[in-house]
């Protein structure tokens, strides 16, 4: 009697969906859309891969919205924890470092996450986090994850055409976008990247932060 293969199990799923950040001289935006799939199934189209981290600080995630959603616990309990200690709130670079710390611990079995971490940082500019699972991370002035970000980054490259990290140093890292300009931006670039990926879609929601707070909007994406 032949032996049979059995199909390999894996803990994660991959539940699709893409992330965009894009920093500014005194402001960052974060965006993703609020579908959430799996395999050729759309779980839900209303989704939000968005959290607000410290009034300053936003990640957005996309990848297993399981291990997304424990990650996010983790990060928002030491947070407190650091609040009580310290009586006041992380800055946004101490939380992307925070963040670089809890992937990093988890190396072995990682989180199936892919994270972008944006904010205002201690001179009130923006700035821009970008990971990849296991913990490493830049400050770049852009920056895209998820299952749309092979069609995206080529656009931002081309529209923002970032200098080498190597000309200047990382707390420069920002474009010369205004607000209203990085906002049309984003809002292109998903309408662009839902025709061609059909984890992409529904809609995308836009978080804006500044001075003066986070705003949010949404735009409809492509529902099929």
């Amino acid at each position: 009697m032949a032996p049979k293969e059995h199909a390999n199990w894996s803990p994660y799923d991959n539940n699709g969906g893409t992330c965009v950040a894009i920093a500014g001289a005194d402001y960052c935006v974060i965006a993703a859309d609020t579908r959430m799939s799996t395999g050729y199934s759309i779980l839900t189209r209303d989704y939000s891969k968005i959290i607000k981290l410290a009034d300053k600080c936003v990640m957005a995630s996309s990848g297993f919205q399981a291990d997304v959603n424990t990650l996010q616990r983790n990060l928002a309990a030491k947070h407190l924890v650091y609040q009580h200690q310290h009586n006041k709130q992380m800055s946004c670079p101490a939380m992307a470092q925070h963040l670089s710390n809890t992937l990093y611990y988890k190396r072995f079995f990682p989180y199936y996450a892919f994270n972008v971490l944006g904010g205002l940082d201690n001179d009130g500019k923006g700035c821009v986090f970008t990971y990849d699972a296991v913990g490493s991370y830049e400050r770049v002035g852009y920056s895209s994850q998820g299952s749309g970000s092979t069609l995206i980054m080529p656009v931002l490259d081309n529209q923002l055409k970032s200098p080498s990290p190597l000309l200047l140093p990382a707390k420069d890292a920002v474009t010369p976008l205004s607000e209203s300009e990085a906002v049309d931006l984003i809002k292109d670039v998903f309408a662009s990247a839902a025709e061609r990926d059909i984890y992409t879609g529904d809609k995308v929601e836009i978080v804006v932060i500044t001075a003066a707070g986070i705003k949010r909007e949404y735009k409809d994406l492509r529902k099929d």
